[in-house]
This record gives C-alpha cells, structure tokens and sequence, in this order.
C-alpha cells in the first residue's frame, strides 16, 4: 500500500514533459508508475493545470473520462473519440471551460478548494477551511459567505460519520494556519460535521434556517461590521437558493431562509437587528410568496425580488441583476461564469470559492445533463465575446463547469465551449 501524502504531493517539482491531460511525466500511460519527486519546492505553471492536477492526485477523472460514458448513442463505435479522452480532452478542459471532474460533492469540493489555494507554498494556503455538514444543504450554502474577504475560507464537505477522504486529504494540503482574520481560528465547522483533531475549530452548531443566523452572526463578528445587503432565499426550494452562495462568496453578504408562505421566526429576528440593510428575495412568487416580501418589508430598509420561474432562469436573473452596489450585473462579454446541475445544492457550496477568486464568476444551472436550457443558451449568447480586428485585446469568458459526465455530459460542455469561445464580429476582413 502506497504511503499516506498530502494531495498535491505529486505536483512536478521540475520541468519534466507532462502528459497532455496535466498528468506529471515522464511516466507513459498505463504503464503503472508513478511520477518522480523532486526535492525542490513544487510549483504550479498554468492555472488551468490546477485543477487537473487536484483532480489527478486525488484519482477523480478516470470514470468522467472514459469512452463514451452516459454519452454514446445506438453502438456508435469508440475508437475515433478515444485518443481525446485517453487526454482528458475534451472531458477534463475545452478552450473556454475546465472541468471539476469528480463523481461526487465531497471531492468536487476539495478540488475546488485546491484550485483556488494549491498550497505549494506558506503563501497559497488558507487561515481557515470550512467543514460543511451534508445532510444540511441550507447551512452549506450559507457558509459560502465565509469565503468572502476578509476570511476567505475556502468549503469542504464532511459529516457526522467522518470526513470523507477527499476531504481529509485536502484538509492536510491546504494546511490552514489560523490567522488575524479568522481570529487563530483554522476550521469552522457546521452542525455534525466531522472535523480533523489537533486544529484549532469553532463549531456553528445550530442547523437549517437556524444555522444560517448563526453564521451570518459569525460573519459580523469576523469582519467587523453587520451588512449593507441580505440575500433572503427560499428554505424549501433548493435549486432557486443555490446561486445566492456564489454571490455571497463573492460579496461578504449573508445569506437567509425563509418559508415560502410566511416570514421564519430566525430570520425575521436577524432582520431586526440589521434594520439598516437592503434585502433581496430570491426566487419567484411560488417559492417565496409576495406575503412574506410584505412581512419583510414591514422590517428591512428596503426589500427588491430577484427571480426567474425556473431554477435556470432564477440563476440567470441573478446573474444580470444590478441595484448599486448589489448584484453581479454580468451584461456583457468578458467574466468568469461556473455551471452546475440544479440538484445539486452541496456543489453550490463547494464551488463559491471559485466565484471569489479568478475570473470571479456568477453561478449559472444546468437542469439536464446532455444540452444546454434555452434560458441559459441564450444569456450565455448574450454575453458571448466578440473582437473586431484584434483578438489579443479582446475580453474573453471562462467558464468552470461542476460534476463528471453523469452530471454534465461532454456534449453540453462542448456547447458551454463554443458560446464561450471568442467570435469575429465585424471590421477589416
């Protein structure tokens, strides 16, 4: 049995050829051994090679890039699609898009985590990780705040049973060191969540619409002011609650729950204590009721809805909108954007770092896994990049695409690709 090491170990410390799907060389395909390790200091050449590394040494990509998985139609032969897969390309990355590759949250979220922080170094390492408790989506999507700056802990999955491998291996790499601004804190974890020994941990016990006061407490107290803006989403559908964690990684503002058919007792106390803030509903009539917009109002400052009829459409709603200096206003070419499956509420969490880092990009969904919604085709249209004479000034999309092919087939990611993908429009031919 190979000797337990941190996950990014295998990060090449020299520069030896790589294998094409970012894999450390000079070990050929197959043949069964591993890469060799430098003594010196690891380093990371390409952001795009983050995430394939993470995904690689934690051995998460081999089922997404398998011939033909979930996608081939009536025994069409798999030798031409083999050699692209054999690379993890298309699968892995397109031109305009990268993969997280993982078959399920826990790893997902874990290789976003290293993504975001590769932890080669003292520098690229965390104060603190967030163990999120699976069996509590409203919690997880809530602690997406606490991936905001000034904290930025990045969100890791665990439960009551015990962390996940994924997430114990990424715990080691990321290596979190406490710090001013998680004061000495190194793990905030929710609810029953198992949590590493010998780190120092603050626990958010409380859980549901509950917890998510609690954290949006916890929030004030680590960066030293209550809000200016408050996201209230639904406590019963998820899929309309989850683009709130990618703004709230992004914007430090909490995020809160309701009931669809009157305001929750937590929130509705947690209001009145910020009476000051501007709140936004999320999500359609049907999911929160015009009564509790009603009951909000009665408290906050002021109270706007944000919503589309679908989950699709809800997370595109959020993504144009723009009320000062509320809202990711995304209207035009040029952003990050990362797309995600709408059953999925613990790929929401764990991939809000993402929305706070890089191309700082807006949550979209997806709600099938082999082609894209019209809603989404069409905003993705809308922003789609454009050069008139020189497409090295032009503004470009990236977009992070979350799950393996059961999720988000090949097919549908090459579709996200060619909308990204920067396009002639006009000038001198």
């Amino acid at each position: 049995m190979a000797p337990k090491q941190p996950i990014n170990a295998d990060v090449p410390a020299t520069a030896q050829p790589a294998a094409a799907d970012g894999a450390p060389g000079p070990a050929q395909p197959g043949s069964g051994t591993p890469p060799q390790r430098g003594k010196a200091r690891p380093t990371i050449a390409a952001p795009l090679a983050i995430a394939a590394l993470t995904a690689l040494a934690l051995g998460l990509i081999a089922a997404a890039i398998l011939a033909g998985r979930g996608s081939r139609e009536g025994g069409e032969a798999p030798g031409p699609r083999q050699p692209a897969e054999a690379l993890g390309y298309p699968s892995l990355a397109t031109s305009n898009t990268t993969r997280i590759a993982a078959a399920d949250p826990a790893s997902r979220a874990a290789s976003v985590a290293l993504a975001v922080y590769p932890s080669t170094a003292a520098g690229q390492r965390p104060d603190a990780v967030t163990l999120l408790d699976a069996s509590d989506w409203r919690s997880a999507l809530a602690a997406a705040v606490l991936m905001a700056t000034p904290v930025r802990a990045p969100l890791l999955v665990s439960d009551a049973r015990g962390m996940p491998e994924a997430t114990a291996r990424a715990v080691e790499a990321l290596a979190p060191h406490g710090g001013g601004t998680t004061h000495g804190v190194q793990v905030f974890a929710l609810g029953a969540a198992a949590a590493p020994s010998g780190l120092r941990e603050r626990r958010i016990r409380a859980t549901g619409v509950a917890g998510a006061v609690a954290i949006a407490k916890l929030r004030d107290g680590l960066f030293g002011a209550p809000p200016k803006h408050v996201v209230v989403a639904p406590a019963d559908e998820p899929a309309f609650a989850m683009p709130a964690a990618a703004w709230a990684a992004r914007s430090g503002d909490p995020m809160l729950f309701t009931d669809g058919q009157r305001l929750s007792r937590p929130t509705a106390r947690e209001l009145r204590k910020i009476r000051h803030a501007r709140v936004y509903v999320l999500g359609p009539s049907s999911a929160i009721s015009s009564r509790v917009v009603r009951e909000i109002a009665k408290i906050a400052a002021a109270v706007r809805r944000v919503s589309g009829e679908s989950p699709v459409e809800n997370s595109v709603a959020l993504a144009r909108y723009a009320d000062g200096d509320f809202g990711w206003n995304l209207n035009d070419p040029g952003h990050g954007f990362v797309v995600a499956r709408s059953n999925s509420p613990l790929d929401a969490a764990g991939a809000a770092p993402l929305s706070a880092s890089g191309t700082w990009g807006a949550l979209l969904l997806t709600n099938r896994a082999d082609t894209l919604p019209d809603a989404l085709r069409g905003y993705l249209l809308d922003v789609k990049p454009g050069y008139t004479t020189d497409p090295t000034r032009a503004f470009y999309n990236h977009v992070w695409v979350i799950g393996d092919q059961e999720a988000i087939d090949v097919r549908e990611q090459a579709q996200i690709n060619e909308l990204a993908e920067l396009t002639k429009i006009g000038g001198e031919q």
